[in-house]
């Protein structure tokens, strides 16, 4: 008995071994290839695993090309015409009314006396701009100077030291020792031009330091 079980045990297990080498040791077409026998040994479809990887496409986008810019505007023109000069101003004529030509031909402020009338002028550019007024000039021991002289200086107030320090008020020295100031219309000065207080005034304020100053007989 235990002959007969002994026997069937090793035919069973020489079964299972032909089934696992796919046909034992003889090397058929088959051999090495155990899953193979077995799906056709047992008589079913083969299932075939085929796996397919989708295309991958790597397009790349393509990069536009900057449009130059176009600067439109333009550069103001230049002009090159000269401007026209201005044209200079006409001088007005000399007052006929004045006795000093000298004066009447100055470009600036001028002072015009004449001593016969007893009439002083101020004059700017030949064009008289105030008076005549009424003036003194010196008594004949002490004339006032005839010709044509220019502002020597201006005092506010000066004093004379010759006459005991006496009062000058607006003086405006023309000649040495000699001025327009303020004075007597009645009394005869030294050699001064006397003038009221008012046309003095006048004249200290428009008479400068080099301005022509003419007097006439």
């Amino acid at each position: 008995m235990k002959r007969l079980l002994a026997g069937a045990a090793a035919l069973a297990t020489a079964f299972v071994l032909a089934a696992c080498s796919g046909g034992g040791a003889s090397g058929g077409p088959n051999a090495g290839g155990g899953a193979v026998a077995a799906a056709g040994t047992g008589g079913g479809t083969p299932t075939m695993s085929t796996t397919s990887a989708a295309p991958t496409t790597s397009s790349a986008t393509p990069t536009p090309t900057p449009t130059p810019t176009t600067s439109a505007s333009k550069p103001a023109p230049t002009s090159t015409t000269p401007k026209p000069k201005p044209k200079p101003k006409p001088q007005p004529p000399a007052d006929p009314g004045v006795p000093c030509a000298a004066a009447a031909a100055s470009a600036g402020t001028a002072a015009c006396v004449d001593i016969s009338a007893h009439k002083a002028w101020l004059l700017q550019g030949g064009k008289v701009i105030y008076g005549p007024v009424p003036m003194l000039p010196g008594r004949k021991s002490n004339p006032t100077p005839t010709g044509t002289f220019s502002v020597i200086s201006k005092e506010k107030m000066h004093l004379s030291k010759e006459f005991d320090n006496a009062e000058m008020p607006n003086s405006v020295f023309f000649y040495p020792g000699d001025a327009f100031h303020t004075g007597s219309l009645s009394v005869y000065s030294h050699g001064c031009i006397h003038l009221s207080a008012g046309a003095s005034l006048k004249f200290f304020n428009t008479l400068h330091v080099g301005d022509v100053v003419q007097v006439v007989p």
